[in-house]
C-alpha cells in the first residue's frame, strides 16, 4: 500500500482524529518506516506523534509519567529514571534511541522491547486515547492484546522501585546493540532475607513480554538463594513461549532461562 499523506498534528486530540480515521499511528518511525519502504505499509495515511506534545516526562512524588513520543534516549538520560539506565542502554544504537519513543517499544516483537519487559515490572499503567476519549489500561494488558482500532498509547504511568527492589539482567549475544535472548526484570521486596512480594518480568522467550508468574508464585516465602533461584527459572518456564530467530534457539533460550534469572537477581 503506498503512503498517500503524513499527518502531523500538535496535539492528541488532533492525532485521535486522524486516527479514528485509518491513519496509522506511527512515533519515531523506527518499526513503521521500514515497512513503508520496502511496500508493506497496511495504512495509506501516517500520523507521526511528533509535535503531538507527548514527549514529555515528569517525575514526582515516587511515581514517573512517561509521554509515549518520548526516545528511548531521553528516558536514559532522565536522571530520576536512572535505574532503567542498564536496560536502555543496550537497545540498538545511539542513533536508533534517539528515534524509538517509549510507546513504539510497547508494540515492538520479541526479541526487542526490552523497556517493555521493564514496565511490566514495574506495574506500569497506560494512558490511552481514541475515538471514545481517554482512559487507562494495565501496561500488561496492551502488551497482551494490543489496543482498540482508533486507539493509541499517549503515556505510561509507574511507581518508582524502592532503592534494592530492582533487579534487571539482559543475555545477548553482544555487550550493547544487540536483541534478547532472555531479558530479566523485577521488583522484588524481601524482609529479613525472604521474598514478601515480587512482580517478575521475562523478554526474549515469548512473542511479548511475560510475566514469571510460576516463578513469583515459587519464590514468596522463600530467601533469594542460589538453590530457589535456579528452581525458579525452572518453573518460569511454564510461563514462556520460547521461538527460533538468528539470535538462539528456542531449545537455548529455554534451556539458559535459569541461569540467566538467577544472575539477575545475584550476578
Amino acid at each position: 500500500m503506498m503512503i498517500q499523506a503524513v499527518h502531523l498534528p500538535e496535539s492528541p486530540e488532533a492525532a485521535a482524529v486522524h486516527s479514528a480515521r485509518g491513519g496509522w499511528i506511527m512515533g519515531g518511525g523506527t518499526v513503521v518506516m521500514p515497512l513503508v519502504n520496502s511496500g508493506a505499509a497496511i495504512r495509506n495515511e501516517l500520523v507521526s506523534l511528533r509535535r503531538a506534545g507527548l514527549a514529555g516526562i515528569e517525575v514526582r512524588d515516587g511515581v514517573a509519567r512517561i509521554g509515549a513520543a518520548a526516545p528511548l534516549s531521553s528516558v536514559k538520560e532522565h536522571p530520576g529514571l536512572g535505574f532503567l539506565r542498564p536496560a536502555l542502554r543496550t537497545i540498538a544504537s545511539p542513533t536508533i534511541r534517539n528515534l524509538a519513543t517509549v510507546g513504539g517499544n510497547l508494540f515492538v516483537a520479541q526479541p526487542y522491547g526490552d523497556l517493555a519487559v521493564c514496565l511490566l515490572a514495574l506495574g506500569a499503567t497506560c494512558e490511552i486515547t481514541g475515538p471514545g476519549g481517554r482512559r487507562e489500561a494495565p501496561v500488561a494488558d496492551v502488551l497482551a492484546s494490543g489496543v482498540a482500532e482508533g486507539e493509541f498509547v499517549t503515556a505510561v504511568v509507574a511507581a518508582l522501585p524502592e532503592p534494592g527492589t530492582w533487579y534487571y539482567h539482559k543475555a545477548m549475544r553482544r555487550r550493547l546493540n544487540s536483541a534478547s535472548i532472555v531479558t530479566v526484570a523485577s521488583v522484588t521486596h524481601t524482609a529479613d532475607g525472604v521474598v514478601t512480594s515480587t512482580r517478575t518480568a521475562l523478554g526474549g522467550v515469548a512473542p511479548r513480554p511475560v510475566r514469571a508468574v510460576s516463578a513469583e508464585r515459587l519464590m514468596r516465602g522463600r530467601p533469594l538463594s542460589p538453590e530457589v533461584l535456579t528452581e525458579a527459572g525452572q518453573a518460569a518456564r511454564a510461563d514462556t513461549a520460547p521461538f527460533d530467530d538468528a539470535y538462539a534457539s528456542a531449545w537455548y533460550r529455554s534451556r539458559v532461562l535459569p541461569v540467566h534469572l538467577r544472575r539477575a537477581f545475584i550476578g
